[in-house]
């Protein structure tokens, strides 16, 4: 246990872990409440998982990208800590499951001797900002991406702009106008673009899949390249300070802009603009440009017995990279899981033999990037040795699911089970799928949408049927949704639900349908002009529930009968309302808003006050029973309840105390009156609450 606290370099990381031990031994002495310690641990990476007793480990690592020591350590971390399996993420993470909620300030010490991190991989944060894996090597590209993710990335880590809003908060980076990256459906999404020699984004704002999708509008055509830090810290702090916090199901930034509508958004964006911590942030793209590193070994020559297999592959999972004479090579992962004994011959192959890089994929599979075309065949030789070279990867036989009720406490029938069986079917019955990329099939357990279902051509969600007094797995089975690139893209229709046992039997028919009929056009096209009804007729007969055979009550990947049981969520984590906490709590933000001050970072110094200020109003409108839904409420409501009554008298408005905020610069004169000004305000609070005890 003691080691971390010594092998860590970084002062600010070692206080974050021992912080984390210090809190576990606080909850496990009854001091900190269950669902307040909840939201703690979450944004540290450490999430609940559907098997009591035991936590689900997310480890970030920015676009998916990771170095041969990097998956050593991970590797390492799991062997150790967990089971040895490593689950990729469709966000590009890496998560490992059935690890001890005491070992996690070791597990994560460990990881960071490596610079990999868990914070905020959960909870109601920035989450780990996807890009497409192609960026840096897509012929297609305008520019690399890759620094501008990272960059954003390094920006927003611990900031306290981001550390407890309402909600989860995503971006992507897209590599070119294809937008892999799938901006359409995050909160802040960019597209690169050269205008008149310029790099910059075009921006698409308040994009969200969920079990209520949602298109993202446009933000911006252009932002240049040093503005991409202050608008999203600009769109961050109108989040935080407006969005819901209350109706978790309405506190994503997509209800925001609908509720009070996008200009009326960006006028707050624009009203905070001289608070930002910076008006431009340049980018540095060093690291990015270099020249791609000589391979350490030169790779054996091999000759290939079965060239025939080999061109088969090269034509499905090899990519020719803009680099002349490079290539990549995708790896399809089935389910997106693999194991440490294959991670880490992996991680030697890329050391010795490639650019020491490999990106986790979107498509929970593995980019092994900057290959000689001339190593092609050694390669192939070396990753059939770890079965790595299944035909397929991302193409309509490479499909997406979530865990679903493998581990998750919200699945409700196996998206796991079902994706195996699909991906058979594939093999089997349909290889002429494996190079088809105008088709994708995603599976998620739940409404919520991890695997993307909803924004599929082909997608399954899990479900639940009720036969008599029996409840059967069962499948909702969506269609026509796809991306159609530039930021736009269509979500699926729900089209029927099948008992889930039918799965494989409804996909037969929907391919067999299209190769019969749809005469060469596109599978979008051919369901646009037969439309939802006809889909709906073709799929009906599967639907019947008065035919339940005994196998229709067994899940796919179980031996016993199905039974139907959700658990609590912790996608977004939860924020309990206890005054004795939150009082805890804003004198918590007091003490970092002057560490912060100590260590001249005048901008965090103002937000951790600014957080000061709002938890403790919130704190005392508690006590009176007065709730609101989001800090610009607690704001209003604390002038009404106390400021205008004199019950706790303040040099001004508390609105016009508060706002100071985005009236100024983020000066050292500014943060340290600011600062000032909130001590005094807590000082009243906690002068009336002692009061009120007295008189309870």
């Amino acid at each position: 246990m003691e080691s971390f606290r010594t092998e860590i370099e970084n002062p600010i990381v070692q206080k974050d872990i021992i912080d984390l031990e210090r809190k576990i031994f606080l909850f496990k002495e009854g001091k900190i409440d269950d669902e307040r310690f909840r939201s703690l641990r979450l944004a540290r990476g450490v999430y609940g998982q559907r098997q009591e007793g035991v936590q689900m480990i997310r480890i970030k690592l920015p676009f998916g990208k990771v170095t041969s020591e990097q998956l050593l350590r991970v590797s390492k971390v799991s062997d150790e800590y967990s089971t040895g399996r490593l689950h990729i993420t469709t966000r590009q993470d890496i998560q490992i499951h059935y690890v001890s909620l005491d070992r996690t300030p070791q597990l994560w010490a460990e990881l960071e001797k490596s610079d990999i991190t868990l914070r905020e991989a959960c909870g109601n944060v920035v989450r780990n900002i996807t890009a497409s894996e192609t960026a840096g090597i897509d012929s297609n590209e305008p520019f690399d991406v890759s620094p501008y993710a990272y960059a954003l990335f390094q920006f927003f880590l611990r900031n306290p702009v981001c550390q407890e809003m309402g909600r989860k908060f995503k971006m992507s980076f897209s590599s070119s106008d294809e937008d892999t990256a799938l901006s359409y459906l995050h909160d802040l999404g960019f597209i690169p673009k050269i205008v008149n020699g310029e790099r910059g984004f075009k921006v698409m704002i308040g994009g969200g899949l969920g079990s209520q999708p949602h298109h993202a509008e446009t933000l911006s055509d252009f932002i240049p390249v040093n503005q991409i830090i202050p608008t999203t810290e600009g769109v961050l702090r109108i989040f935080d300070r407006f969005g819901e916090r209350n109706k978790r199901l309405k506190a994503r930034l997509k209800f925001l802009i609908k509720e009070i509508g996008k200009d009326e958004f960006l006028r707050l964006v624009e009203e905070e603009k001289k608070a930002l911590s910076f008006q431009t942030v340049e980018i540095d793209t060093t690291d990015f440009d270099a020249p791609i590193p000589a391979p350490l070994l030169v790779a054996p020559k091999v000759v290939i017995e079965d060239v025939a297999a080999f061109e088969t592959w090269k034509k499905s999972n090899v990519i020719q990279q803009k680099q002349a004479g490079y290539v990549a090579i995708g790896v399809k992962v089935a389910l997106g899981d693999f194991y440490t004994d294959k991670a880490r011959l992996l991680a030697d192959l890329i050391k010795n033999y490639a650019a020491d890089e490999l990106r986790f994929t979107l498509r929970q599979d593995i980019l092994i990037r900057h290959i000689k075309e001339e190593d092609l065949a050694f390669f192939y030789q070396e990753l059939a040795k770890l079965n790595f070279v299944a035909l397929g990867y991302n193409s309509t036989a490479d499909i997406t699911a979530c865990p679903g009720t493998d581990t998750c406490n919200l699945g409700i029938a196996s998206s796991t089970g079902i994706a195996t069986e699909l991906e058979r079917v594939l093999a089997t019955e349909y290889p002429q799928y494996n190079n088809n990329h105008g088709i994708t099939i995603k599976i998620s357990g739940c409404m919520n949408a991890c695997g993307q279902h909803n924004m599929a051509e082909i997608g399954f969600q899990g479900m639940s049927i009720n036969s008599g007094k029996l409840v059967a797995p069962a499948l909702q089975v969506l269609l026509g949704g796809g991306n159609l690139g530039n930021g736009e893209g269509r979500f699926a229709d729900k089209v029927i639900k099948i008992p889930s046992r039918r799965g494989p039997e409804a996909l037969r028919s929907l391919l067999n349908d299209f190769e019969a009929n749809a005469d060469g056009i596109s599978f979008l096209n051919y369901y646009d002009a037969k439309g939802e009804n006809y889909f709906f007729e073709l799929l009906k007969p599967l639907s019947d529930i008065t035919n339940l055979t005994e196998a229709d009550f067994v899940d796919w990947g179980n031996a016993d009968n199905y039974v139907k049981a959700i658990g609590v969520g912790e996608c977004a984590g939860v924020v309990i309302d206890l005054v004795a906490t939150l009082i805890l709590e804003a004198k918590d933000k007091m003490t970092f808003a002057a560490e912060a001050f100590d260590d001249k970072k005048w901008s965090d110094a103002i937000y951790l006050a600014y957080a000061g200020f709002v938890n403790g109003a919130k704190a005392l409108l508690l006590a009176e029973n007065q709730k609101t839904n989001h800090h610009a409420g607690i704001i209003d409501l604390f002038d009404t309840v106390f400021t205008a009554t004199n019950k706790i008298e303040l040099r001004s408005t508390f609105k016009e105390l508060v706002y100071q905020i985005n009236q100024n610069e983020p000066s050292e004169a500014f943060a340290k009156s600011y600062i000032q000004d909130a001590t005094v305000f807590f000082e009243a609070i906690e002068l009336y609450r002692a009061k009120d005890l007295v008189n309870e």
